[in-house]
């Protein structure tokens, strides 16, 4: 991955952070994260309709019905996804949250993209992937875990 790449993906992993830390806090502010959570997806899905204008062609929906319909459910995944964390962040703290977050996420793109699923290029897992995972499980374990094992608090 070029450096550029890189750094612009570890600012939206910042940028991701932050917006899930806000809807949790939100959430918190008004007694309700599935509320908080919902004036979020409208805020944002005005927002994506302000951009996709921006690009809009002609004929561009016609497009749809080359679309598996599965695959149009990465919607509602994605907002389960973020009402799950808005409510999860509160209880469990952002840092523990995230890096099991991270972690899931690590697993899931090594399998998929062992498998070449969904236009993965084919990345065969190695001995090296695999002691990077188990490194980042441990120390999503040592990060969320850390006060409990050596009774810091």
């Amino acid at each position: 991955m070029k450096a550029a790449f890189f750094l612009l993906t570890l600012g939206l992993g910042v940028v991701l952070a932050v917006h899930l830390a806000m809807n949790g806090k939100v959430g918190e502010a008004i007694g309700n994260p599935r509320v908080a959570n919902a004036v979020f997806w409208c805020i944002g899905a005005v927002t994506a309709i302000i951009v996709g204008l921006t690009g809009w062609k002609a004929g561009v929906l016609s497009q749809l019905s080359n679309v598996s319909p599965w695959l149009l459910t990465a919607g509602a995944l994605g907002a389960l996804l973020v009402f799950a964390i808005a409510a999860l962040i509160p209880e469990v703290g952002a840092a523990g949250l995230f890096i099991s977050l991270l972690s899931g996420q690590v697993i899931t793109a090594m399998v998929m993209s062992h498998y070449g699923w969904l236009g993965s290029p084919v990345e065969q897992v190695n001995i090296y992937k695999i002691v990077g995972v188990v490194l980042m499980i441990g120390g999503a374990i040592i990060v969320t875990y850390t006060d409990e094992i050596f009774r810091l608090n």
